[in-house]
Formats: structure tokens, sequence, C-alpha cells
């Protein structure tokens, strides 16, 4: 089907780089087209080309006059990437002797619709258009879902994303296929569990996943569904309450990153995690070294789910005050993020009241204990050399200052002076 669109004509000024850049046999594909296509216009544009030759070459011109970042993606199959500030230009060379063979390799209907910047002419030969206007996801041919896996796993998040629902046989069919994703980089698989993980419209999808056999080799202990649906309805009430801690909640843990990487790893995204982690400790680590998780993301993860275990034995108001000590110091800066949790998992936020009192104070000894004295000051008050027996004094006045034993240098450096006797 080919038809005119003069929706994208009064785009144009939004792009990073002039159409003229654009040579006539060039189509727009993908994400972009369906979402102007629903009337949507991100702040972030990802534009996807596809033309019949010349694809690098042209990525590599405009890189060039315009200053932008340039990454060869497959030099195979001639695919390259120019990086704006505030945008990223695909260009690939077409696949097939056709635009409509292009197309007809690709995921899902309303993804393979193609838009010629210069005439406006629309091509939709799956039926996407009609597809867009009833809300499906719908595949465009099962082999499609075998040339790639991880579309398996994009269905659902795809559906996640734009409000859509999955055509029944569609389901079927990413069902028998499911074991393929034993073949997909662990890399990939993450990135698509991170968009679910990123929207309050995932949640039900992840349970889906799972219903439907897609996560059991990746998350063999995923059973908290219930809990990752209470994480946006507690931080909603958190908001009304403590407004003061949802920011940090929402801060990408990337300060570099843009578009979707900065909204799929923030606090928010990455504590829904522990529904899919199971309690114990060493299981949820190997998940999330096969899933590459990085190191900080894994520190921090084992960090909250350490918490979360600790207030399942006692609550806050059993704790000792080297126990608040520690859970502090545990969980760090990602403090709203444990509360969140603790909300979803049924603690209330009457309960945790001193608790974030303390986070948000920062003269708080228990929460932002500040040492009494330094490395230095003991040395010269005990007459110590550099060495080991200087961290373990530090360590134990730091306890000791959380138990409530010494607030003062003074009282520390005595403490100290026992010690060393």
């Amino acid at each position: 089907m080919s038809s005119t669109n003069p929706d994208f004509a009064a785009l144009f000024d939004q792009w990073p780089f002039d159409l003229a850049w654009i040579p006539n046999s060039a189509y727009l594909v993908g994400g972009y087209v369906r979402d102007v296509l629903r009337g949507r216009s991100p702040a972030y544009l990802d534009l996807d080309f596809v033309l019949p030759n010349g694809a690098v070459e042209t990525a590599q011109a405009i890189s060039q006059h315009y200053q932008a970042g340039f990454v060869l993606l497959d030099a195979e199959r001639h695919i390259a990437r120019v990086v704006f500030p505030n945008a990223t230009a695909d260009f690939a060379q077409q696949m097939g002797d056709t635009l409509t063979e292009d197309l007809q390799r690709r995921d899902f209907t309303v993804n393979a619709i193609a838009s010629n910047p210069h005439t406006q002419k629309l091509v939709d030969p799956t039926g996407g258009l009609q597809d867009i206007q009833k809300g499906i996801m719908r595949m465009i041919a099962p082999k499609n879902f075998q040339d790639d896996p991880l579309r398996l796993l994009r269905a659902y998040r795809q559906a996640a994303q734009l409000g859509f629902e999955l055509d029944s046989e569609t389901q079927t069919t990413i069902r028998q296929f499911a074991p393929l994703l034993k073949q997909i980089s662990a890399e990939r698989v993450r990135l698509e569990l991170g968009y679910l993980l990123s929207s309050p419209h995932g949640t039900p999808w992840l349970q889906t996943l799972w219903q439907d056999g897609l996560l059991s080799s990746w998350l063999p202990d995923a059973a908290g569904f219930a809990h990752i649906g209470a994480v946006d309805p507690a931080l909603d009430k958190l908001a009304t309450v403590w407004p003061e801690l949802i920011p940090r909640l929402h801060q990408p843990l990337n300060e570099n990153a843009q578009g979707s990487e900065a909204t799929q790893r923030t606090l928010l995204s990455l504590v829904k995690l522990l529904g899919l982690l199971g309690q114990d400790i060493k299981m949820a680590k190997q998940t999330l070294s096969n899933l590459k998780y990085a190191k900080a993301d894994m520190t921090l993860i084992l960090s909250l789910l350490q918490g979360w275990n600790t207030l399942a034995q006692k609550s806050m108001g059993q704790l000792t005050r080297r126990e608040q000590y520690f859970l502090f110091q545990q969980v760090g800066e990602a403090f709203p993020a444990l509360v969140v949790w603790l909300m979803a998992v049924g603690h209330s936020l009457e309960e945790m009241h001193d608790f974030i009192q303390a986070y948000l104070d920062p003269e708080s000894l228990i929460a932002h204990p500040q040492p009494l004295v330094s490395g230095k000051t003991l040395m010269t008050a005990l007459n110590l050399r550099p060495g080991p027996q200087i961290g373990e004094l530090l360590k134990a006045l730091e306890l000791a200052q959380a138990d409530g034993t010494i607030n003062t240098a003074e009282q520390a450096i005595t403490l100290a002076q026992t010690w060393k006797v």
C-alpha cells in the first residue's frame, strides 16, 4: 500500500540536519514513522533511514558537515549512525532488491512503514497503518523471529510502550519460539528488560513474559510480580508525604545518558529488579552476572537486597543504633529506593518516618556520620606510624560513634588510647 502523509513535513525543522543531505531515494522507516503516524513527536529524535545504496557515505557526509559523532554499526551490512546532542540518525542499506522486500523482513507491521521525506510518499506493504489504528502488535512472519529472536522480547516491550495489545497468533508463535532466546546475548536481553522495568506499563507485560516462558532461562527466581506492581502506587504515596525523596529516584544513574538510556537506568527502574531476583543474595548475584549488569549496578541492587533481607527479620523500630548505622552505610544514597521497595512489600510509611528524617538530615550521626578524627590526628595523638592499625582504629571509632559511645574528637582519642594500651 502506498499513500501520502503530509504530517512529516511539519516536523523537518526539528531535525538536527537539513533535509537536503538526504538522497531522494532514502526512506524513513521504523519507530519514528510509527510514532508520527500516532501523532507523537518525541523530544529525543531517533531517526532511521534505509537507502538502496550509499548509506554509510551519507552518514559520513552529514557527520563531517555538522561535526557530529559517527559510528559504523555494521560494516558488512552497511549501517552507520550519526549522533547529535538530542538525536541519533541511523542509515542502513536496503535489504533485498526492493523497499517492499526490506520492509517485509522487519519485526512487526507497525514498524514496517516507510515514508519518503521528500515526496511524503508512504509505503505500507504489511498493513501496519491499520494495526496502528487498532492498537495491535502483529508479526510480519514467523521466520522473522528466527532471524533475530530478540524480537520475541520486543513484542512485549513495544506493546507496553505503545499501549497496544498483542495479536493472539503472534503471541502463540512467540511461545513456540521462546527457547530461541538462549541464543541472544545477555546485554541485548538486559536492555529489553530495562525498558519494561522503567515504565509503569511494563509490569503486567513482565508477568506475561514469564507466563509465556521467555524469562525462565534468564531469571529462574522471578516470583515478585505483585511487589513490582506495587512500586508505582507506593511511589505516588511517597510523593505526597516525602516529595524530597522523589527526584533522587528518577535521576539517571549515568549523567551522560541520553534518550531512552537515561530513563532506563534510574533507582526506580533498578529497584523493580528485586521482584525478579528472589531474596537469596548468592543466586541474585549470579543472575545479575549472567545478565552482564555493570559492577556498579550489581553493587547497588545487592545492597538494596541486603537491606530488604535485614528488615525481613526485624522492623526498623527494632534495629539497634549499630544496625541502623550499618543499614544506612549499606544502601547509601539509594535509601529512597529501599523505602519505595519496603512500601511495596508491605512496610508502612509511618514505620520508616524516623529513618527518612535521619536520611534527610545532613547532620544525622546515624545516616551521615562524619569522622570525629582523621588518621593523621590519631597518628599524632597516639604517636603511631602509618599502617593497617590506623584503619582498624578508625573503623572501630566509627562503630563506637554509631553506638553513641563517643560524640567528640576528645572522646574518640581517649577511647583509642585505651585500645592502644
